[in-house]
């Protein structure tokens, strides 16, 4: 029997996901073997940036924030009281680079999991980390 493998996706991921095609793309062709995960707060954020984005770029919101809405209902979703006992830990792994990510990483502390990102902050915070052109990499392990 397969079990499962597990992601967690970090906002910038939300937002590539809407905006571009090669998340859209992994995401879809990944959704039979691996789980998503997102802490609630990534999905604030995607809500809170993608709008100055897609008003930069004279991209359709209504559309966009469709599509962002159909993604999010296809992911697992981790309100903070669940990964709250990980913030001591993921907060000192960040606070070098950018603490307000310590949410992320605390997921990925306790389920055990990659983050998928295209953030740097993350390299070098004790996880695994994959970006968008490596990703498929983690299917063949």
């Amino acid at each position: 029997m397969n079990r499962k493998k597990s992601l967690i996706l970090d906002a910038n991921i939300l937002i590539r996901a809407v905006l571009g095609t090669r998340v859209p793309f992994l995401l879809e062709k990944m959704s039979p073997s691996v789980l998503f995960f997102t802490p609630q707060i990534c999905i604030d954020d995607a809500y809170k940036y993608l709008p100055p984005i897609l008003k930069k770029h004279a991209i359709d919101e209504e559309t966009s924030i469709a599509s962002l809405n159909t993604i999010i209902r296809n992911l697992n979703v981790l309100d903070e009281e669940i990964y709250a006992i990980y913030e001591s830990a993921a907060a000192k792994r960040m606070r070098k680079r950018d603490i307000d990510d310590w949410h992320i990483v605390a997921c990925s502390l306790m389920l055990n999991c990659p983050i998928w990102t295209e953030d740097a902050d993350f390299f070098g915070s004790g996880v695994a980390v994959w970006t968008t052109d490596r990703v498929e990499l983690y299917l063949e392990d």
